[in-house]
């Protein structure tokens, strides 16, 4: 089944385009924590050592945290709107 005629189902699998705002709602987030909390500490460092850092921090938490938390939350969304 392609993607256009597979139903909207809880269990379905979001779109490409889905999974992409997911993903920078997620990214959006953590990069602007991680800023907050260590930018302070590692406005010293060379460019390229500040950007390791945090990116070494917020590329963990986006695909092993909040990515997989956010597609549980659409998938409870989308049983409730179709239990309703």
């Amino acid at each position: 089944m392609t993607t256009a005629t597979r139903p909207a189902t809880a269990s379905a699998l979001p779109s490409v385009h889905m999974r992409a705002l997911l993903t920078w709602i997620a990214v959006f987030a953590a990069l602007t924590v991680v800023q907050l909390l260590v930018g302070p500490y590692v406005k010293g460092f060379p460019m390229l050592l500040r950007t390791l850092v945090i990116t070494g921090l917020v590329v963990p938490a986006v695909v092993y945290t909040l990515v997989p938390n956010l597609l549980k939350v659409r998938t409870a969304v989308l049983r409730r709107r179709a239990s309703a």
